[in-house]
Protein backbone atom coordinates (compact mmCIF):
# COMPACT_ATOMS: atom_id res chain seq x y z
CA UNK A 1 0.00 0.00 0.00
CA UNK A 2 1.26 3.46 -0.78
CA UNK A 3 2.61 5.41 2.19
CA UNK A 4 0.23 8.18 1.19
CA UNK A 5 -2.73 6.01 2.18
CA UNK A 6 -1.09 4.17 5.10
CA UNK A 7 -3.04 3.96 8.32
CA UNK A 8 -1.76 6.64 10.75
CA UNK A 9 0.03 5.27 13.79
CA UNK A 10 -1.32 5.52 17.29
CA UNK A 11 1.15 8.32 18.11
CA UNK A 12 0.26 10.18 14.90
CA UNK A 13 -3.39 10.18 15.88
CA UNK A 14 -2.58 11.19 19.43
CA UNK A 15 -0.28 14.08 18.52
CA UNK A 16 -2.37 15.39 15.64
CA UNK A 17 -3.51 19.03 15.84
CA UNK A 18 -6.77 19.54 17.79
CA UNK A 19 -8.95 19.25 14.67
CA UNK A 20 -7.80 15.65 14.28
CA UNK A 21 -7.46 14.99 18.01
CA UNK A 22 -7.67 11.30 18.88
CA UNK A 23 -9.67 11.86 22.06
CA UNK A 24 -13.00 13.65 22.10
CA UNK A 25 -12.99 14.68 25.75
CA UNK A 26 -15.07 17.86 26.14
CA UNK A 27 -12.46 19.42 28.46
CA UNK A 28 -9.19 19.85 26.58
CA UNK A 29 -7.28 22.55 28.39
CA UNK A 30 -4.13 21.00 26.93
CA UNK A 31 -3.70 18.80 23.86
CA UNK A 32 -1.17 16.10 23.09
CA UNK A 33 -0.05 18.21 20.15
CA UNK A 34 1.01 20.94 22.58
CA UNK A 35 2.58 18.47 25.02
CA UNK A 36 4.63 16.93 22.20
CA UNK A 37 5.99 20.38 21.35
CA UNK A 38 6.90 21.11 24.98
CA UNK A 39 8.30 17.69 25.97
CA UNK A 40 8.70 15.28 23.02
CA UNK A 41 10.19 12.43 25.07
CA UNK A 42 7.46 12.55 27.72
CA UNK A 43 4.78 12.55 25.03
CA UNK A 44 6.35 9.59 23.21
CA UNK A 45 6.62 7.55 26.43
CA UNK A 46 3.02 8.18 27.39
CA UNK A 47 1.82 7.45 23.85
CA UNK A 48 3.70 4.13 23.89
CA UNK A 49 2.04 3.21 27.17
CA UNK A 50 -1.44 4.11 25.90
CA UNK A 51 -0.83 2.08 22.74
CA UNK A 52 0.07 -1.00 24.79
CA UNK A 53 -2.90 -0.42 27.06
CA UNK A 54 -5.29 -0.23 24.11
CA UNK A 55 -4.38 -3.81 23.18
CA UNK A 56 -5.64 -5.31 26.44
CA UNK A 57 -7.95 -2.76 28.07
CA UNK A 58 -11.38 -1.50 27.16
CA UNK A 59 -11.76 1.83 25.35
CA UNK A 60 -13.23 3.50 28.45
CA UNK A 61 -10.18 2.46 30.48
CA UNK A 62 -7.80 3.75 27.83
CA UNK A 63 -9.69 7.03 27.70
CA UNK A 64 -9.49 7.42 31.49
CA UNK A 65 -5.71 6.89 31.41
CA UNK A 66 -5.38 9.29 28.46
CA UNK A 67 -7.16 12.07 30.33
CA UNK A 68 -5.13 11.55 33.53
CA UNK A 69 -1.81 11.45 31.66
CA UNK A 70 -2.68 14.44 29.48
CA UNK A 71 -3.69 16.59 32.42
CA UNK A 72 -0.59 15.54 34.38
CA UNK A 73 1.81 16.11 31.47
CA UNK A 74 0.16 19.42 30.65
CA UNK A 75 0.50 20.69 34.21
CA UNK A 76 4.06 19.43 34.69
CA UNK A 77 5.35 20.96 31.44
CA UNK A 78 3.57 24.24 32.19
CA UNK A 79 4.83 24.57 35.76
CA UNK A 80 8.35 23.28 35.00
CA UNK A 81 9.46 23.71 31.38
CA UNK A 82 12.71 21.92 32.21
CA UNK A 83 10.83 18.65 32.87
CA UNK A 84 10.84 17.15 29.40
CA UNK A 85 10.67 13.39 30.07
CA UNK A 86 8.90 11.00 32.39
CA UNK A 87 12.23 10.08 33.97
CA UNK A 88 12.53 13.71 35.12
CA UNK A 89 9.28 13.58 37.11
CA UNK A 90 9.82 13.84 40.86
CA UNK A 91 7.95 14.43 44.08
CA UNK A 92 7.71 18.18 43.58
CA UNK A 93 5.86 17.66 40.31
CA UNK A 94 3.38 15.29 41.95
CA UNK A 95 2.82 17.66 44.87
CA UNK A 96 2.24 20.56 42.49
CA UNK A 97 -0.21 18.46 40.47
CA UNK A 98 -2.13 17.57 43.64
CA UNK A 99 -2.48 21.24 44.56
CA UNK A 100 -3.46 22.13 41.00
CA UNK A 101 -6.14 19.42 40.90
CA UNK A 102 -7.60 20.45 44.24
CA UNK A 103 -8.02 24.01 42.94
CA UNK A 104 -9.55 23.03 39.61
CA UNK A 105 -13.28 23.53 39.08
CA UNK A 106 -15.30 20.42 38.38
CA UNK A 107 -18.81 20.05 37.08
CA UNK A 108 -21.27 22.84 37.86
CA UNK A 109 -18.46 25.09 39.03
CA UNK A 110 -17.67 23.06 42.16
CA UNK A 111 -14.27 21.67 43.06
CA UNK A 112 -13.23 18.29 41.71
CA UNK A 113 -14.66 15.48 43.79
CA UNK A 114 -12.45 13.40 46.04
CA UNK A 115 -13.38 10.38 43.94
CA UNK A 116 -12.12 12.02 40.74
CA UNK A 117 -8.86 13.13 42.35
CA UNK A 118 -8.24 9.67 43.84
CA UNK A 119 -9.07 8.01 40.52
CA UNK A 120 -6.61 10.11 38.53
CA UNK A 121 -3.84 9.72 41.08
CA UNK A 122 -4.46 5.97 41.04
CA UNK A 123 -4.17 5.84 37.25
CA UNK A 124 -0.93 7.85 37.36
CA UNK A 125 0.52 5.58 40.04
CA UNK A 126 -0.37 2.52 37.94
CA UNK A 127 1.29 4.16 34.92
CA UNK A 128 4.55 4.71 36.82
CA UNK A 129 4.50 1.22 38.32
CA UNK A 130 4.01 -0.42 34.94
CA UNK A 131 6.63 1.47 32.94
CA UNK A 132 9.16 0.75 35.71
CA UNK A 133 8.19 -2.93 35.71
CA UNK A 134 8.22 -3.07 31.90
CA UNK A 135 11.72 -1.60 31.82
CA UNK A 136 10.99 1.57 29.86
CA UNK A 137 14.14 3.65 29.30
CA UNK A 138 12.20 6.80 30.11
CA UNK A 139 11.04 5.72 33.57
CA UNK A 140 11.74 7.32 36.96
CA UNK A 141 13.92 5.52 39.49
CA UNK A 142 10.92 4.95 41.74
CA UNK A 143 7.19 5.62 41.78
CA UNK A 144 6.78 9.28 42.81
CA UNK A 145 3.19 8.81 44.08
CA UNK A 146 2.73 7.38 47.58
CA UNK A 147 -0.35 6.05 49.42
CA UNK A 148 -0.44 9.19 51.54
CA UNK A 149 -1.09 11.28 48.42
CA UNK A 150 -4.61 9.94 48.08
CA UNK A 151 -7.30 11.99 49.84
CA UNK A 152 -9.46 9.95 52.19
CA UNK A 153 -12.67 9.03 50.39
CA UNK A 154 -16.16 9.44 51.77
CA UNK A 155 -18.01 6.19 52.35
CA UNK A 156 -21.67 6.99 51.75
CA UNK A 157 -24.17 4.18 51.91
CA UNK A 158 -25.90 3.18 48.66
CA UNK A 159 -29.12 5.07 47.99
CA UNK A 160 -32.07 2.69 47.97
CA UNK A 161 -35.85 2.76 48.20
CA UNK A 162 -37.42 1.61 51.45
CA UNK A 163 -40.05 -1.14 51.34
CA UNK A 164 -43.20 1.05 51.16
CA UNK A 165 -41.67 3.27 48.46
CA UNK A 166 -40.50 0.30 46.42
CA UNK A 167 -43.97 -1.25 46.70
CA UNK A 168 -45.49 1.90 45.19
CA UNK A 169 -42.87 1.91 42.46
CA UNK A 170 -43.52 -1.73 41.51
CA UNK A 171 -47.26 -1.13 41.48
CA UNK A 172 -46.70 1.68 38.99
CA UNK A 173 -44.48 -0.58 36.87
CA UNK A 174 -47.14 -3.30 36.81
CA UNK A 175 -49.70 -0.77 35.56
CA UNK A 176 -47.44 0.34 32.68
CA UNK A 177 -49.17 -0.48 29.39
CA UNK A 178 -45.94 -0.37 27.38
CA UNK A 179 -44.84 -4.01 27.28
CA UNK A 180 -41.19 -3.37 26.44
CA UNK A 181 -40.76 -0.60 28.99
CA UNK A 182 -42.31 -2.68 31.76
CA UNK A 183 -40.07 -5.62 30.93
CA UNK A 184 -36.95 -3.46 31.04
CA UNK A 185 -37.74 -1.91 34.41
CA UNK A 186 -38.90 -5.21 35.93
CA UNK A 187 -35.60 -6.78 34.85
CA UNK A 188 -33.64 -4.00 36.54
CA UNK A 189 -35.69 -4.21 39.72
CA UNK A 190 -35.89 -8.01 40.07
CA UNK A 191 -32.37 -9.03 38.99
CA UNK A 192 -30.25 -6.06 40.09
CA UNK A 193 -28.47 -5.91 36.74
CA UNK A 194 -26.78 -2.74 35.50
CA UNK A 195 -28.27 -0.63 32.72
CA UNK A 196 -25.42 -1.55 30.37
CA UNK A 197 -26.04 -5.23 31.04
CA UNK A 198 -29.74 -4.79 30.29
CA UNK A 199 -28.98 -3.16 26.95
CA UNK A 200 -26.61 -6.01 26.02
CA UNK A 201 -28.94 -8.92 26.90
CA UNK A 202 -29.13 -11.42 24.06
CA UNK A 203 -32.51 -12.54 22.76
CA UNK A 204 -31.93 -16.11 23.97
CA UNK A 205 -30.59 -15.03 27.38
CA UNK A 206 -33.37 -16.91 29.22
CA UNK A 207 -32.63 -20.60 29.65
CA UNK A 208 -34.30 -23.37 31.61
CA UNK A 209 -32.21 -25.70 33.75
CA UNK A 210 -34.30 -28.41 35.40
CA UNK A 211 -37.35 -26.60 36.77
CA UNK A 212 -35.69 -23.20 37.15
CA UNK A 213 -35.39 -20.44 34.58
CA UNK A 214 -32.14 -18.49 34.51
CA UNK A 215 -31.00 -15.33 32.77
CA UNK A 216 -27.54 -15.10 31.29
CA UNK A 217 -26.17 -11.61 31.88
CA UNK A 218 -23.34 -11.01 29.39
CA UNK A 219 -19.78 -9.89 30.00
CA UNK A 220 -19.94 -6.34 31.26
CA UNK A 221 -18.27 -3.87 33.57
CA UNK A 222 -16.19 -6.44 35.47
CA UNK A 223 -15.36 -8.63 32.44
CA UNK A 224 -17.43 -11.54 33.71
CA UNK A 225 -20.77 -13.02 32.79
CA UNK A 226 -23.16 -14.75 35.14
CA UNK A 227 -26.48 -16.55 35.40
CA UNK A 228 -29.15 -15.25 37.76
CA UNK A 229 -32.41 -17.02 38.67
CA UNK A 230 -35.54 -15.54 37.12
CA UNK A 231 -38.66 -14.66 39.05
CA UNK A 232 -41.79 -16.28 37.49
CA UNK A 233 -43.10 -12.80 36.70
CA UNK A 234 -40.02 -12.15 34.57
CA UNK A 235 -40.35 -15.49 32.80
CA UNK A 236 -43.90 -14.60 31.75
CA UNK A 237 -42.93 -11.05 30.75
CA UNK A 238 -40.03 -12.21 28.58
CA UNK A 239 -42.11 -14.96 26.97
CA UNK A 240 -45.03 -12.63 26.21
CA UNK A 241 -42.79 -9.85 24.94
CA UNK A 242 -40.88 -12.10 22.54
CA UNK A 243 -44.12 -13.56 21.24
CA UNK A 244 -45.57 -10.10 20.60
CA UNK A 245 -42.39 -8.63 19.18
CA UNK A 246 -41.52 -11.47 16.83
CA UNK A 247 -37.96 -12.32 15.72
CA UNK A 248 -35.24 -10.00 17.02
CA UNK A 249 -33.59 -7.91 14.30
CA UNK A 250 -30.33 -7.48 16.18
CA UNK A 251 -30.12 -10.59 18.34
CA UNK A 252 -30.73 -8.52 21.48
CA UNK A 253 -33.66 -9.01 23.83
CA UNK A 254 -34.69 -5.33 23.83
CA UNK A 255 -33.91 -2.66 21.24
CA UNK A 256 -34.98 0.85 20.46
CA UNK A 257 -37.50 1.33 17.67
CA UNK A 258 -34.63 2.00 15.24
CA UNK A 259 -32.96 -1.32 16.14
CA UNK A 260 -30.14 0.30 18.11
CA UNK A 261 -29.32 -0.66 21.72
CA UNK A 262 -30.83 1.41 24.49
CA UNK A 263 -28.66 4.15 25.97
CA UNK A 264 -28.46 4.99 29.67
CA UNK A 265 -30.28 8.29 29.26
CA UNK A 266 -33.37 6.66 27.78
CA UNK A 267 -33.52 3.97 30.47
CA UNK A 268 -33.10 6.67 33.11
CA UNK A 269 -36.02 8.57 31.59
CA UNK A 270 -38.20 5.44 31.71
CA UNK A 271 -37.44 4.85 35.41
CA UNK A 272 -38.06 8.50 36.30
CA UNK A 273 -41.42 8.42 34.50
CA UNK A 274 -42.56 5.39 36.50
CA UNK A 275 -41.37 6.97 39.74
CA UNK A 276 -43.32 10.12 38.93
CA UNK A 277 -46.53 8.12 38.42
CA UNK A 278 -45.92 6.49 41.80
CA UNK A 279 -45.47 9.86 43.47
CA UNK A 280 -41.77 9.23 44.15
CA UNK A 281 -39.10 11.91 43.69
CA UNK A 282 -36.77 11.38 40.75
CA UNK A 283 -34.61 8.27 41.12
CA UNK A 284 -31.76 6.71 39.18
CA UNK A 285 -31.91 3.19 37.66
CA UNK A 286 -28.92 2.11 39.77
CA UNK A 287 -31.02 2.68 42.88
CA UNK A 288 -33.10 -0.33 41.85
CA UNK A 289 -29.94 -2.43 42.06
CA UNK A 290 -29.14 -1.03 45.50
CA UNK A 291 -32.72 -1.63 46.60
CA UNK A 292 -32.70 -5.30 45.61
CA UNK A 293 -29.42 -5.86 47.46
CA UNK A 294 -30.76 -4.10 50.55
CA UNK A 295 -33.99 -6.12 50.48
CA UNK A 296 -32.02 -9.33 50.11
CA UNK A 297 -29.65 -8.70 53.01
CA UNK A 298 -32.50 -7.52 55.23
CA UNK A 299 -34.24 -10.84 54.67
CA UNK A 300 -31.29 -13.06 55.44
CA UNK A 301 -29.67 -13.69 52.04
CA UNK A 302 -25.98 -14.45 52.47
CA UNK A 303 -23.36 -11.98 51.31
CA UNK A 304 -21.88 -14.64 49.03
CA UNK A 305 -25.21 -15.15 47.28
CA UNK A 306 -25.75 -11.40 46.91
CA UNK A 307 -22.27 -11.02 45.43
CA UNK A 308 -23.02 -13.75 42.87
CA UNK A 309 -26.40 -12.23 42.04
CA UNK A 310 -24.99 -8.74 41.45
CA UNK A 311 -21.78 -9.88 39.77
CA UNK A 312 -19.45 -8.40 42.37
CA UNK A 313 -15.85 -9.45 41.92
CA UNK A 314 -14.86 -8.43 45.44
CA UNK A 315 -16.77 -9.10 48.65
CA UNK A 316 -15.75 -5.61 49.72
CA UNK A 317 -18.33 -4.26 47.29
CA UNK A 318 -21.03 -6.45 48.78
CA UNK A 319 -20.07 -5.61 52.36
CA UNK A 320 -21.29 -2.06 51.70
CA UNK A 321 -24.84 -3.38 51.92
CA UNK A 322 -24.09 -5.16 55.19
CA UNK A 323 -23.55 -1.74 56.75
CA UNK A 324 -27.16 -0.85 55.97
CA UNK A 325 -28.65 -3.72 57.96
CA UNK A 326 -26.63 -4.80 60.98
CA UNK A 327 -29.05 -7.25 62.55
CA UNK A 328 -26.88 -7.74 65.62
CA UNK A 329 -27.08 -4.02 66.36
CA UNK A 330 -30.83 -4.08 65.73
CA UNK A 331 -31.35 -7.06 68.03
CA UNK A 332 -29.39 -5.45 70.84
CA UNK A 333 -31.07 -2.08 70.34
CA UNK A 334 -34.62 -3.41 70.50
CA UNK A 335 -33.81 -5.70 73.40
CA UNK A 336 -32.50 -2.78 75.42
CA UNK A 337 -35.14 -0.26 74.37
CA UNK A 338 -37.98 -2.66 75.16
CA UNK A 339 -36.57 -3.16 78.63
CA UNK A 340 -36.21 0.58 79.07
CA UNK A 341 -39.71 1.31 77.75
CA UNK A 342 -41.18 -1.38 80.00
CA UNK A 343 -39.47 0.33 82.92
CA UNK A 344 -40.97 3.64 81.84
CA UNK A 345 -44.39 2.05 81.79
CA UNK A 346 -44.01 0.89 85.41
CA UNK A 347 -43.17 4.30 86.86
CA UNK A 348 -45.57 6.18 89.08
CA UNK A 349 -45.09 9.42 87.16
CA UNK A 350 -47.96 8.72 84.79
CA UNK A 351 -50.06 6.04 86.49
CA UNK A 352 -53.00 6.46 84.10
CA UNK A 353 -50.93 6.65 80.93
CA UNK A 354 -51.74 4.11 78.26
CA UNK A 355 -48.18 4.16 76.94
CA UNK A 356 -46.91 1.65 79.49
CA UNK A 357 -49.92 -0.60 79.00
CA UNK A 358 -49.48 -0.51 75.24
CA UNK A 359 -45.81 -1.36 75.59
CA UNK A 360 -46.57 -4.28 77.90
CA UNK A 361 -49.27 -5.47 75.50
CA UNK A 362 -46.80 -5.22 72.62
CA UNK A 363 -44.31 -7.30 74.56
CA UNK A 364 -47.00 -9.85 75.38
CA UNK A 365 -48.02 -10.11 71.72
CA UNK A 366 -44.40 -10.79 70.78
CA UNK A 367 -43.81 -13.51 73.35
CA UNK A 368 -42.65 -16.87 72.09
CA UNK A 369 -42.69 -20.02 74.16
CA UNK A 370 -39.31 -21.51 75.01
CA UNK A 371 -38.47 -24.62 76.98
CA UNK A 372 -37.89 -22.66 80.20
CA UNK A 373 -39.48 -19.26 79.60
CA UNK A 374 -40.62 -16.79 76.97
CA UNK A 375 -38.83 -14.81 74.24
CA UNK A 376 -40.14 -11.25 73.87
CA UNK A 377 -38.35 -10.40 70.63
CA UNK A 378 -40.65 -8.51 68.20
CA UNK A 379 -41.92 -10.86 65.48
CA UNK A 380 -40.82 -8.41 62.79
CA UNK A 381 -37.21 -8.58 63.97
CA UNK A 382 -35.07 -11.36 62.56
CA UNK A 383 -33.18 -13.48 65.07
CA UNK A 384 -30.00 -15.32 64.17
CA UNK A 385 -30.47 -17.70 67.12
CA UNK A 386 -34.15 -18.66 66.82
CA UNK A 387 -34.53 -22.38 67.62
CA UNK A 388 -30.74 -22.60 67.81
CA UNK A 389 -30.80 -25.25 70.55
CA UNK A 390 -33.22 -27.52 68.72
CA UNK A 391 -31.12 -27.29 65.54
CA UNK A 392 -27.83 -28.02 67.30
CA UNK A 393 -26.24 -31.43 66.60
CA UNK A 394 -25.80 -31.94 70.36
CA UNK A 395 -29.50 -31.38 71.10
CA UNK A 396 -31.26 -34.42 72.46
CA UNK A 397 -34.88 -34.94 73.47
CA UNK A 398 -37.08 -37.84 74.44
CA UNK A 399 -40.62 -39.05 75.34
CA UNK A 400 -40.59 -37.13 78.64
CA UNK A 401 -40.45 -33.86 76.66
CA UNK A 402 -43.38 -34.66 74.33
CA UNK A 403 -45.89 -32.50 76.25
CA UNK A 404 -43.55 -29.48 76.13
CA UNK A 405 -42.77 -30.00 72.45
CA UNK A 406 -46.49 -30.20 71.63
CA UNK A 407 -47.19 -27.00 73.53
CA UNK A 408 -44.33 -25.30 71.68
CA UNK A 409 -45.66 -26.56 68.36
CA UNK A 410 -49.21 -25.40 69.13
CA UNK A 411 -47.92 -22.02 70.29
CA UNK A 412 -45.94 -21.62 67.05
CA UNK A 413 -49.05 -22.49 65.01
CA UNK A 414 -51.12 -19.92 66.89
CA UNK A 415 -48.49 -17.27 66.21
CA UNK A 416 -48.19 -18.21 62.50
CA UNK A 417 -44.54 -19.19 63.04
CA UNK A 418 -44.50 -21.84 60.34
CA UNK A 419 -40.80 -22.65 60.54
CA UNK A 420 -40.89 -23.26 64.29
CA UNK A 421 -44.09 -25.28 64.00
CA UNK A 422 -42.52 -27.59 61.40
CA UNK A 423 -39.38 -27.92 63.54
CA UNK A 424 -41.27 -29.00 66.67
CA UNK A 425 -43.55 -31.35 64.71
CA UNK A 426 -40.49 -33.05 63.26
CA UNK A 427 -39.00 -33.45 66.73
CA UNK A 428 -42.25 -34.98 67.99
CA UNK A 429 -42.36 -37.42 65.07
CA UNK A 430 -38.72 -38.40 65.60
CA UNK A 431 -39.38 -39.14 69.30
CA UNK A 432 -42.53 -41.14 68.50
CA UNK A 433 -40.68 -43.05 65.79
CA UNK A 434 -37.81 -43.87 68.10
CA UNK A 435 -40.28 -45.19 70.69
Amino acid sequence: MSALFAEPSFADRLFAPPVLQWTTSPRQEITWHEIAQRAPQMAVTMAAYLEQLSVSARPATVEAFEIALRFFAGRVTEADPTCRSVADVGRRHVEDFKTWQAARPGKRGKSLSVTTIRHRLGLLRTFFERIIEWGYDDAPARVPIFPGDFPKPDEPLPKFLDDPTMARFMAAVTADTNQRRRLMIELLARTGMRVGELAALEDDAMVQISETFWLRIPVGKLHNDRYVPLHPVLVDLITDYRRTRGPSRSGRLVDRDDGQPFDRRTVHRYVVAVAKRAGIPSIHPHQLRHTLATQAINRGMSLEAIAALLGHRSMRMTMTYARISDRTVADEYFRVTEAVEANYGQTDVLPDSTAGANMRKLAADHRRMLGNGMCTRPVALDCSFESACERCTFFETGPQFIPILRRQRDHAVEQDQTGRAVLFQKLIEDVDGAG
